[in-house]
Formats: structure tokens, C-alpha cells, sequence
């Protein structure tokens, strides 16, 4: 009896998870397994290498899925190039001389196009390179749901308007992310990214001259990467303590004013978030459960499935 009503918990629970996950049945990990079984290794193997040659290639690729899934969902409108018959994203001021990585996605999109031509879209490359890129620094990982579509089209428009700012007040982000079905757990828990990678003067600049709360001596030091003017491309780790490896230091950077964007610091300030990033920032394995469930709820905003959009030859164009 006993076993029986564990078996009927666990599959109450996975009910429960999948449904939390909306879309989350039109995806399944094992969709390549009888048409790319190479596919994981693949992605795998060209994520390592590009890790190993730059660590902060890891971070670089996870921006691009989350810049990809605000803007029509996760279906590799950010890759597409600007042409005479498409304004592609890449150009939006979100984006436009900080988006990295391409060149990472179209290796490893070569490798599996040699393997098995015509089969896997650079949506679902795209989404597992940012799982293997996490977990190359030290992060967690997680089987990754497929089957998504690539689309053929674009939108700059869109990209200006829903992807958050380094400026961004807490409601702003938590409004962004809610419109986008992510709550304000899952909001703080994807700002943890920032535990890796690095940041741009032009986006912090405001912070180490303007902003409060901020520790002094910290934006001191920041101030001699990020002048008054100029310099807008100087960059600086966006985790003071831990910049190339995936660990919950980005959250005790928040509490102690250390955080480098506007936007980061708002995660921790007298909000109504504060208590979250205060858990994480005590909780490395509570930050790192809840961020792989809000990957693979990121990861399942309007996929395009079934007959819906194609999969390209080249992420960088349509078929």
C-alpha cells in the first residue's frame, strides 16, 4: 500500500510540474532521439570548445536564448542576419554591439546539419547550447525539451520593446517577465545568470556615478573601467566575485550593494523580491533548482511545433 501511494504522489507531482509548464507537452528531450541521436554530443563537444577557448562564451550564449524567447518566443528569430527582405533582430538597441555567439551556433549548426541534414533547428541548438554552456562553468544541468521550429521571420520592433533594460525598476522587470508567463521567482532566479559573463561601461555607467545604493568602494573601482565619457565598450564582470564560474555570488553581491546593473540591484532593496534573492544568496542549491525550472519555462514561450515555421540550413537566413 505503502509503494502504491508513492507511486500515486510522484505522479500526482509530475502532473502538477508538467502542467506549471504549459506548453511544456508539445516538447520532449528524447525528440531527436530517433532521427539525431548524435545531436546532445554534438552540441556538447562545440559548446566545450568554445568555452575552453573563451569561458565567458558560456554567458554570452545563454543571453542569446533568453534575447531569443522574449522576442516571439524561442524560435531563432535572434540569429537572423539583415537582408533585402528581412530587418532582423540582432540591430535592436538591446542587442546592436552586444549580442555574441553567433559564429559559436553556426559551427555547431554545421556539425549537425553533417550528421543528420535537415533534422534539428537552430531553436532547439540554441536551447541546449545554453544548458551546456551553464553547466561547462560549473552550473547545473537538465534535459532540455525539443521540437521546436525555426521561423522566418523577425522583429526589431519587438526586441526594442520586450527585453528588459539595464535600467529597469523591479515592477518593470516583474511586469516584463509576467507578460512573458514567468512569476517573480522565476525572474530572480534568470537575473542569476549574471553570475557569469560581463557587462558593457554603456550599461553601467549610470549605476557607479548616480545610483545610492551601491557599495562605495565598488563604484570607485568600476568608475576607472567606465569614465564619465567614452569607453562605452570597456567591460566589467557582472559577478565581483566569480565571473566564470555558475554559483549563487551574484546574489550575495546583491546584498551587499555590489551589484554592477541598476537592474541587478533592484532584485535586492526594500521590493518585494528581496526575499528570494536573500535565499539564494544563502542557498546555492535553492538558486540552482529554481533556475533550471525557470529555464525550461523560458525555454517553452510560444515555440513554433508541428508544421508551424521550418528547420533552416542556415540559422543566419531562411531556407
Amino acid at each position: 500500500m505503502a509503494v502504491l501511494l508513492m507511486r500515486v504522489v510522484v505522479a500526482a507531482v509530475a502532473v502538477v510540474f508538467v502542467l506549471a509548464l504549459g506548453a511544456v507537452a508539445q516538447l520532449s528531450p528524447t525528440f531527436y532521439d530517433g532521427s539525431c541521436a548524435s545531436l546532445q554530443s554534438i552540441v556538447r563537444s562545440g559548446m566545450a570548445s568554445a568555452v575552453q577557448s573563451e569561458p565567458r562564451m558560456g554567458a554570452s550564449i545563454l543571453r542569446l536564448f533568453f534575447h531569443d524567447c522574449f522576442v516571439q518566443g524561442c524560435d531563432a528569430s535572434v540569429l537572423l542576419d539583415d537582408s533585402s527582405t528581412l530587418t532582423g533582430e540582432k540591430n535592436a538597441g538591446p542587442n546592436a554591439n552586444s549580442l555574441r555567439g553567433f559564429e559559436v551556433i553556426d559551427a555547431i549548426k554545421s556539425q549537425v546539419e553533417a550528421a543528420c541534414p535537415g533534422t534539428v533547428s537552430c531553436a532547439d541548438i540554441l536551447a541546449l547550447a545554453a544548458r551546456d554552456g551553464v553547466n561547462l562553468l560549473s552550473g547545473p544541468t537538465w534535459a532540455v525539451p525539443l521540437g521546436r521550429r525555426d521561423t522566418r521571420t523577425a522583429s526589431q520592433a519587438a526586441a526594442n520593446s520586450n527585453l528588459p533594460s539595464p535600467s529597469s525598476s523591479a515592477a518593470t522587470l516583474v511586469s516584463a517577465f509576467a507578460s512573458k508567463g514567468l512569476d517573480s521567482r522565476d525572474l530572480v532566479a534568470l537575473s542569476g545568470a549574471h553570475t557569469i559573463g560581463a557587462a558593457r561601461c554603456a550599461t553601467f555607467r549610470s549605476r557607479v556615478y548616480n545610483d545610492t545604493n551601491i557599495n562605495a568602494g565598488f563604484a570607485t573601482r568600476r568608475r576607472q573601467i567606465c569614465p564619465v565619457q567614452g569607453s562605452d565598450g570597456n567591460l566589467a564582470p557582472l559577478d565581483a566575485l566569480s565571473s566564470v564560474k555558475f554559483d549563487n555570488g551574484y546574489f550575495r553581491n546583491l546584498v551587499g550593494q555590489f551589484g554592477l546593473l541598476h537592474s541587478d540591484q533592484e532584485l535586492f532593496g526594500g521590493g518585494a523580491v528581496d526575499s528570494t534573492t536573500a535565499q539564494y544568496a544563502r542557498n546555492g542549491a535553492a538558486f540552482a533548482r529554481d533556475f533550471v525550472t525557470a529555464m525550461i519555462k523560458m525555454g517553452n514561450i510560444s515555440p513554433l511545433t508541428g508544421s508551424n515555421g521550418e528547420i533552416r540550413s542556415n540559422c543566419r537566413k531562411p531556407n
